[in-house]
């Protein structure tokens, strides 16, 4: 059996002891595009559940809650309620789940949390660094990776057999095993061997057994840990500690009928578990911590907006020429009243409105962003800078419509920052810019800082986000008045990064010299940039390292 088999036959497994347990597995999350492979998907789902309830990221409260029905209200002349998709049963399907806001996701993981909402199926369709919420993915018990499946690993078919009608008695040394399993390969939520736990008590149902046995841990911990994993658990070296004495009281094993108390993981499943993790785990997990960053730019700043724009819930206000009215929500909110004011008013009209009913529409654009390179083209390895520098940008403006991003470049030599080629996001124009560029002479490190930190204001002033990237090898003897003196140089240096850091404009240092130089990286610090020690730099790992700095 392929690898791609495998999955798909642990894919029909999750979906059985999903249907045999909803409240406890709660469900699963699947990373799968448009194809053949998600067709077959949703078609053995449709197989299983029947009917489900679609949802999709921008639904509002109204549609996840209920809420007042205008028209009804109004015609009746008393409050009419309309269902939310919320308070229907069965399964449901989230499509799209990476694009989720972080509102949204919150209010389906307090479904779930409420068993109001299971089996939830979230469907993630994002590219790269795009995912689901970690709040709402903690919370279902399978995560499967369909990217790399063929068609034809999916028509593999397991046989369903006889299940039986409650779930399955577990243990407590069950529990513990499970628990000692999840932190030895990092993970710290309970949620997991919780799930695992149920994953197992449902595999046993499955196949009619009335307990717990070591077969179903084994399906359990394959099932939930693979996908949370932080770490590859070591060998033992054979010079750990003895265990501690054994207790004869009988009431602390807490109805452990072995008594063994807590016992190491059994070997079979931490092989199990490490069997399934991806060939590159260990390269994937470097990437992610590199991206774990406090702060970020994301896709742009978050602004508000009263005439274009993603639409954000409505909210009262006044009609002062500025603002539009929500008409919809303004009834909604004066249908309730209507029968109290007419008989209080001495005018015939069909609807009441008073000042306090009015709400208006609100938007939420995101900027533009703009990277802007500040590139070091002093010295005998300009040449070799300036050429990767500019695979780097070839291969970022690639991505750069899709991502509506904009790029910049800056040489610095001599005495003098010029901007070589202003923001753009024209991959034809770049590379006619970039054919030819000088190189050779000093480098004037704090005239390209400045010079970017000018661009990166002006672009800012004009309602987009910039990232300011400076590629050099940090020796700096050129000073901001032109004349050559090191100290001054590496002084003006920290002035200028302190200057950028007070501004707020977010930045990066790469140093892409022989060595990593330690008063660049005090620049760095001054500046608040993210700081990278690339002594082998080329166009693909520049653009990595940036493309994570977006994502982030």
């Amino acid at each position: 059996m392929t690898r791609g088999e495998h999955i798909w036959t642990q894919v029909q497994l999750a979906l059985h002891l999903l249907a045999l347990d909803p409240q406890g597995l709660k469900g699963a999350v699947f990373r799968v595009r448009a194809g053949p492979v998600r067709d077959r998907l949703l078609s053995m789902i449709r197989m299983i559940a029947g009917p489900t309830t679609r949802l999709h990221p921008n639904m509002t409260d109204e549609q996840f809650y209920g809420g007042v029905d205008v028209v009804a209200t109004i015609a009746n002349g008393r409050l009419s309620m309309t269902t939310g998709l919320l308070q229907r049963s069965g399964w449901f399907e989230l499509t799209m789940a990476e694009r989720v806001p972080l509102q949204t996701a919150a209010r389906l993981c307090q479904a779930m949390d409420q068993g109001t909402i299971s089996p939830f199926i979230a469907l993630d369709e994002g590219v790269d660094g795009e995912a689901v919420p970690q709040s709402l993915r903690e919370r279902l018990a399978f995560y499967f990776d369909l990217s790399d499946l063929h068609h034809s690993d999916t028509d593999l078919q397991i046989p369903e057999g006889a299940a039986g009608t409650e779930l399955a008695s577990a243990s407590v040394k069950d529990m513990r095993t499970l628990s000692l399993l999840a932190e030895s390969f990092g993970i710290s939520s309970m949620r997991a061997p919780l799930l695992a736990l149920n994953v197992a008590k449902a595999n046993a149902m499955a196949n009619t057994r009335a307990s717990v046995e070591a077969e179903d841990l084994e399906i359990g911990a394959e099932l939930v840990f693979p996908s949370r994993a932080t770490q590859i658990p070591q060998a033992s070296d054979g010079d750990d500690p003895p265990p501690p004495p054994q207790n004869d009281n009988a009431d602390e094993d807490e109805g452990d009928p072995s008594g063994t108390g807590l016992d190491l993981p059994n070997e079979i499943l931490i092989d199990a578990v490490k069997a399934l993790l991806p060939e590159d785990f260990l390269e994937t997990l470097k990437l992610q911590k590199s991206r774990a960053k406090t702060a970020g730019i994301g896709f742009g700043t978050q602004t508000k907006s009263k005439t274009r724009g993603r639409p954000k819930p409505p909210r009262k206000g006044k009609l002062d020429g500025q603002n539009r009215i929500d008409v919809v929500a303004t009834l909604r909110a004066a249908a309730p009243f209507q029968t109290i004011r007419r008989a209080h008013s001495k005018t015939v009209r069909p609807v009441l409105i008073y000042p306090d009913d009015i709400h208006v529409k609100r938007y939420e654009t995101r900027s533009e962003r703009v990277v802007i390179f500040a590139v070091d083209a002093s010295g005998s390895a300009a040449l070799a800078r300036l050429s990767e520098a500019k695979g780097a940008v070839e291969l970022l403006l690639a991505q750069a419509y899709a991502r509506r991003d904009h790029v910049a470049l800056i040489g610095f030599r001599n005495s003098q920052a010029d901007l070589l080629l202003p923001p753009t996001r024209s991959l034809v124009q770049t590379k006619r810019r970039l054919a030819e560029l000088p190189g050779g002479g000093g480098t004037p490190l704090a005239m390209g800082i400045k010079a970017a930190g000018d661009l990166a204001q002006k672009c800012a002033s004009q309602g987009k986000t910039p990232l300011v990237v400076v590629l050099t090898d940090g020796r700096a003897n050129i000073t901001l008045e032109g004349t050559p003196d090191r100290t001054k140089a590496m002084e003006n240096a920290h002035h200028i990064g302190r200057w950028i850091a007070s501004s707020g404009v977010r930045s990066v240092m790469l140093d892409v010299g022989n060595r990593p130089n330690q008063a660049l990286e005090h620049v760095a610090r001054d500046m608040q940039a993210s700081y990278f020690a690339l002594p082998r730099a080329n166009a693909q790992s520049i653009s990595k390292t940036i493309g994570a700095e977006l994502e982030i």
